[in-house]
């Protein structure tokens, strides 16, 4: 490559010198197509990149998982290692290429090797080039796609450039390979040597070409001996111009490396040749084995090539692997399978192709949207079964559905926390966080309108009856309900002959007794041996079609507090896309209400009378605010299936009395959800309670909820989820059939504001007298309604009673004013009572963030927690602040976008407070946490400027440059970009990794080590790729692509918000609409793009037709042939 450039011909990001750089970590995408069967693989900047690589999660490793700080130590020793004994005119030399001890240091560099990586979104590659040695080494890593069994693959080649022919011997491989032998994670790393006993390498028909790494039996003390029948194989193909050959594999490490149990060293290579120890004996018993490829004695011209590449996998039974031997075999295999897994990731992200003038930027956007579906899941429209699908969405033909593929939970080298799993299935895909999922969806429907309102009722029918929601969102499955609609796709897919007549039952059973996922279909049917004599796709697509399907999720631990925040994000995206579908969407579906084994306590049983941190007194806690509810697990049982043995799906949803699921319409749900979340304000109003046991998305404050804290942000979000209520119940006219529960626990609440009025508080407050004590009435409407609530889910903590109650349009209006003022209120107290932290005077401007409430008096009640400590009813309390937080103002201007002067304002107060990182042109995830209370959270150990403790958290930075594009602030937010407070337009030699990738969180100036300072960590699967994505779109679509006008009609206008510097030298910007429609805007007014109305339009049909528009309104249509996609070809818009 051509020093100091960013990118290969491939446009993979460039690092040269990599391991000489920032220690960093990534990830290959552990993706290998619809129908393929994907690995996990991790990657860092040190040797030969690769730090482990497993199947499913890491219990089931080839190379062990280590944590990023042993990884960056141990990849260079015991990952992949290459040693060549060569020998040139007469002269022999031993050389490691990628080996720590010849880095370039920056000290005596002359004579080193230049080595370069290469990040693509498919594979990463490495390279090394010995001008000393003449020899040119370079391994492309890459997950094998498409196939019926998973395999990592490295593709090595050696080249000669020296001028003189080169005779070379090499081993190549893995220093250290792990087993076969059920889930290792824990006793790799507690019991290492004592597993070590369990372990041997046998030889697939006794060829030392097909090592099977494995263990006799899986490790147990238990009465029942599992014996493995599988194992991990390693195969080597030397591919020739028309043949090819399997090579040899070393795997006793004592031959290679003697006894330097250090592996830093190949000592036997300085007194033996790679033919001899082919040669020679080896042993794999009781310890762990290596895995080197052998090639012997093979001579080189000048410029001449040689290469081989080795599949790693694992499979369930040893004799699988002859027909995986036949697979790889062929001549051109592997690079047709690595040509192939570069087009798979290309088609994942051309729906978001874009020409601009900046690469980096175009590449950057690609990269994000692949982030953002690795995380959130790759939506995959299923049930097309002819025409009559073409174009439709879920809202349009029940036989159309969504899956998402290739999803997992972001765990990873840096996030070495979260258990991740991939599934080795076809349409493979994982478990993720709620949070996560919700985020990182968000923009389904804008870049895939077919999907129409598929999530919103995901997620909407995971709010449970106390207004919180599970911890995982697992993927959808399932069940044909109708047997003749499974026996006809049976008779297409097996036939209808005797000699599939068991085979035929078998899918029959599958198909109607139990939700499936596709990964888990096609599974079942490789095990049970049924052979499909129809195209994949055609059957899945049938299935779908004919089938129903249910969402699934599970509690985890504890209620966050922000899970229902994202809601209003993922509906004002779908109607962006579909403003006339959203009556239907509102009112026009029934969904249940997600069943939770826990519950939240009350706070008789949660306010907890213990010590303070230094002995001296004592003090009122929120501890134990959710717990494991026997008698709801007692419950579920009652749906057992004793046929299976498993608990229904139906266990999984609230029911009513008479057993069945109780519904509510998607516009009743979120009154619901506003209501309780109205009623969970904290005592002086301002931010809604953390009172399930787990704050907000900032989890690192998991103290303040002992702190009987509150947090701003809900309140904000709130304020949001009731003005949209509001908006839907005046615009349609219609009213909210709610659970009688529901009905009564409202009217307490109203009863109870009604009390305060008459108090005459609130109309003579002085809100710049505010005290810290919470004034008496204020406390009183608190515990009123909170006693309200409690009851409410003492009531329903099982079941509704199925009897409702319907408010009208008119009278739901009315008291959801009635609460938005109130809440209006709480925001104002909120700016007076102000935070406070160091050098912060608490009157900033600025909206603060958390609350703290101390119980100031107290009375035990009788009662005592899990560990014997007083419970106690509050009956005073004052409010503690804290620093500012980020979160605060940027959640703050959602309900100011439409008030230019407010948001100016905020920004910049904001841009001169203690949030702005000045160093680095970024903002401070939180201003100074110095003075704080160590009980807030496990933030206040950290370092300042690490993790959450003030550092750039890149996703809520990515949040407040959202509100900037969302409240008309263009200039602001592009002058942030440019100037490096966004990505791609970092440093990369600050950044310290490929510039295309985002990190959790940036070291900010606060960090005591300044050559930290501005450097990524934690890659790519965060957040901040839903808020730049919903940036982009905001860029390129503009707010309200799709509009409902005044004669009630649809109709469409781009208007986008894009900078003259991003246009290209033709003054020319080109996107995918949908994905699928180019859309090339032509600035003829060379000037910044920002919300300008087109002059006119220009759209190019697939059958060569031609409309054009005058004026910037696409008319009704025309409108809905672009949103249908499949018709339009191309638009030009010109300003």
């Amino acid at each position: 490559p051509t020093k100091g450039k960013l990118f290969d011909s491939l446009d993979r990001y460039v690092l040269e010198d990599y391991d000489n750089k920032k220690a960093f970590s990534d990830f290959l995408p552990g993706v290998a197509g619809i129908f393929g069967k994907p690995m996990w693989s991790f990657y860092v900047n040190r040797g030969q990149g690769i730090a482990s690589f497993g199947v499913e999660s890491k219990n089931y490793p080839l190379m062990k998982f280590d944590s990023a700080n042993l990884a960056y130590q141990n990849t260079p020793f015991l990952g992949f290692r290459t040693f060549i004994q060569g020998s040139r005119g007469g002269e022999d030399f031993l050389t490691e290429p990628f080996s720590p001890a010849n880095a370039k240091d920056g000290y005596d560099d002359e004579d080193k090797p230049n080595r370069y990586m290469y990040v693509g979104l498919a594979d990463m590659e490495i390279q090394e080039i010995d001008d000393v040695n003449g020899i040119e080494t370079k391994a492309t890593y890459f997950i094998l796609p498409e196939e019926n069994f998973g395999a990592f693959v490295r593709k090595a080649s050696f080249t000669n450039i020296g001028d003189t022919p080169v005779t070379l011997s090499l081993l190549d491989g893995l220093a250290k390979m792990e087993p076969k032998g059920g889930p290792l994670d824990w006793m790799l790393n507690n019991l290492g040597r004592t597993l070590e006993g369990w372990f041997e390498v046998d030889h697939f028909e006794s060829n030392p070409a097909y090592p099977i790494y494995k263990m006799s039996s899986e490790p147990s003390d238990s009465a029942s001996v599992k014996i493995e029948e599988g194992g991990n194989f390693v195969l080597s193909v030397l591919e020739g111009d028309d043949s090819t050959s399997f090579l040899p594999v070393v795997f006793d490490p004592t031959k290679v490396f003697g006894q330097g149990s250090s592996l830093v060293s190949p000592r036997e290579l300085t007194v033996k040749s790679v033919g001899d120890i082919l040669n020679g004996p080896q042993y794999g018993f009781a310890t762990t084995s290596c895995a080197l490829t052998a090639l012997n004695e093979v001579t080189l011209g000048a410029g001449e090539s040689i290469g081989f590449t080795t599949y790693f996998g694992a499979v369930e039974k040893v004799d699988q692997v002859a027909a995986i031997i036949d697979s790889i075999k062929g001549a051109g295999y592997a690079q047709a399978k690595l040509d192939r897994t570069r087009e798979i990731m290309d088609e994942l992200s051309a729906g978001v192709t874009t020409e601009t003038g900046s690469h980096l930027f175009n590449g950057h956007v690609k990269q994000m949207y692949i982030d953002n579906g690795l995380r959130g899941g790759v939506p995959i429209m299923l049930g097309d079964v002819d025409e009559t699908t073409l174009g439709k969405s879920t809202d349009e033909d029940p036989r159309v559905k969504v899956f998402h593929t290739f999803s997992r939970i972001h765990g990873d080298l840096e996030r070495d926390y979260n258990w991740f799993n991939i599934d080795m299935t076809y349409f493979s895909q994982g478990p993720g966080n709620y949070r996560d999922i919700a985020q990182n969806r968000r923009n389904d429907v804008i870049f895939q309108p077919r999907l129409g309102s598929f999530d919103i009722l995901e997620f909407l029918s995971f709010i449970q009856a106390d207004a919180y929601e599970p911890l995982t969102v697992e993927a959808i499955a399932f069940k044909i309900d109708d047997k003749a609609k499974a026996t006809a796709i049976c008779d297409e897919a097996v036939g209808t002959g005797l000699e599939v007549l068991g085979h035929y039952n078998q899918l029959v059973d599958i198909l109607t007794n139990g939700f499936v996922r596709p990964g888990q279909l096609f599974q079942l049917m490789d095990q049970l041996g049924i052979e499909l004599i129809m195209d994949k796709w055609k059957f899945i697509n049938s299935v779908i079609a004919a089938a129903e399907y249910i969402p699934i999720a599970q509690f985890g631990e504890g209620f966050w507090a922000d899970h229902w925040d994202y809601y209003i994000d993922l509906i004002k995206a779908f109607l962006m896309v579909f403003p006339d579908g959203e009556e239907k969407l509102m009112y026009e579906h029934e969904l249940k209400y997600f069943f939770s084994p826990a519950s939240v306590n009350p706070r008789s049983r949660k306010y907890v009378l213990d010590y303070t941190f230094d002995y001296k007194g004592k003090h009122v806690e929120q501890l134990g605010a959710t717990y494991w509810d026997q008698s709801k697990l007692d419950a579920q049982k009652g749906y057992l299936d004793k046929a299976t043995g498993r608990i229904g799906e139906a266990a999984n949803w609230q029911s009513q009395e008479d057993g069945a699921a109780f519904t509510s319409t998607p516009i009743a749900k979120l009154f619901l959800l506003g209501s309780i979340k109205f009623a969970t304000r904290d005592a002086y109003g301002m931010g809604v309670e953390y009172e399930g046991g787990k704050p907000g998305w900032n989890d690192a404050m998991n103290g303040l909820v002992g702190m009987v804290g509150s947090g701003m942000p809900e309140t904000y979000e709130l304020h949001q989820l009731l003005s949209y209520v509001l908006s839907v119940v005046e615009k349609f006219d219609r009213g909210l059939v709610i659970p009688a529960e529901l009905g009564v626990m409202i009217g307490k609440v109203n009863d109870a504001l009604d009390t305060l009025d008459a108090t005459g508080y609130e109309a003579s407050e002085d809100l710049d007298s505010l005290s810290r004590a919470v004034p008496a009435d204020l406390f009183t409407y608190w515990d009123t309604v909170a006693t309200a609530r409690e009851t409410y889910r003492a009531q329903t903590k099982y079941s509704f009673s199925g009897v409702t109650v319907e408010l009208s349009g008119e009278d739901a209006a009315a008291m959801i004013k009635r609460w938005i003022a109130q809440i209006n209120l709480g925001i104002e107290r909120a700016f007076k009572i102000g935070s406070q932290g160091y050098g912060d005077s608490g009157h900033t401007g600025i909206s603060p963030c958390y609350f703290s409430y101390d119980i100031t008096q107290w009375e035990e009640n009788g009662g005592t927690d899990a560990d014997g400590r007083p419970t106690v009813n509050a009956l005073a309390m004052s409010v503690g602040s804290f620093p500012l937080f980020l979160e605060g103002p940027t959640r703050y201007m959602k309900t100011i976008e439409g008030d230019l002067e407010k948001m100016a304002d905020t920004y910049s107060k904001v841009l001169g407070s203690g949030l702005r990182d000045t160093e680095l042109n970024m903002y401070f995830i939180s201003a100074s946490l110095k003075g704080q209370n160590p009980s807030m959270g496990r933030m206040m150990g950290f370092s300042p400027g690490w993790l959450e403790n003030q550092s750039i958290w890149v996703h809520m930075s990515y949040k407040y440059y959202l509100q900037l594009i969302r409240g008309g602030m263009y200039e602001k937010l592009f002058d942030e970009m440019k100037a490096g407070g966004m990505l791609p337009f970092m440093d990369p030699d600050v950044y310290g990794r490929s510039l295309m990738e985002c990190s959790s969180f940036i070291a900010s100036s606060a960090f005591p080590d300044p050559s930290r300072h501005g450097e990524g960590f934690l890659a790519r699967l965060s957040g901040s790729t839903a808020e730049f994505l919903s940036i982009y779109a905001l860029m390129m679509y503009g707010p309200e692509p799709f509009f409902i006008d005044e004669d009630k009609t649809l109709k469409m206008q781009l208007v986008p918000a894009i900078p003259l510097w991003l246009f290209k030298d033709d003054f020319t910007v080109s996107f995918l609409l949908f994905s699928a429609i180019k859309v090339t805007y032509n600035n003829s007014l060379k000037t910044d793009l920002f919300r300008e109305n087109p002059s006119s339009y220009k759209i190019y049909y697939k059958d060569g037709l031609t409309k054009e528009v005058e004026g910037s309104i696409i008319p009704t249509d025309i409108a809905i042939d672009i949103r249908r996609v499949y018709t339009v070809d191309s638009i030009d818009v010109f300003f």
